[in-house]
C-alpha cells in the first residue's frame, strides 16, 4: 500500500495547483475510498500537539498563539493502517517562545 502514496501525493499537488478536471478527480475519490477501506489513515493536521512518532518536524516558529509544540502547517501528510505508520506528515512546528529556555 505504501507504493501507493506517490499517486495521493500527486493528486494533492494537482489540488494545490486547481489542475484536477473532473476526471482525475472521480478516479481519485475512488483511490481515496478505496485505500480507506482497505485501513488507510491520513496523519498529521493543523492543529494537533506535534508528536515525534507520527510527524516529522522540517521547520520550526515560534508562536505565542501556542502553549506547546503544535503542527502549524503539514507540507506532506503522513499515512497510517492501523497502528503501523506507513510515513510521518512532514510538518512546521510552532513553539511556545519560552520552549527554549527549559531546553
Amino acid at each position: 500500500m505504501g507504493g501507493l502514496l506517490p499517486v495521493l501525493d500527486a493528486i494533492d499537488q494537482a489540488r494545490e495547483h486547481g489542475t484536477v478536471d473532473p476526471g482525475l478527480r472521480a478516479v481519485a475519490a475512488v483511490l481515496e475510498t478505496q485505500l480507506a477501506t482497505l485501513g488507510l489513515q491520513e496523519v498529521g493536521a493543523p492543529g494537533e500537539p506535534f508528536d515525534p512518532t507520527r510527524h516529522e518536524a522540517i521547520s520550526y516558529e515560534r508562536s505565542d498563539e501556542v502553549d506547546q509544540p503544535t503542527c502549524t502547517t503539514v507540507h506532506r501528510p503522513g499515512y497510517r493502517v492501523g497502528h503501523h505508520l506507513l510515513r510521518p506528515a512532514q510538518v512546521t512546528v510552532s513553539e511556545p517562545p519560552d520552549q527554549e529556555e527549559r531546553g
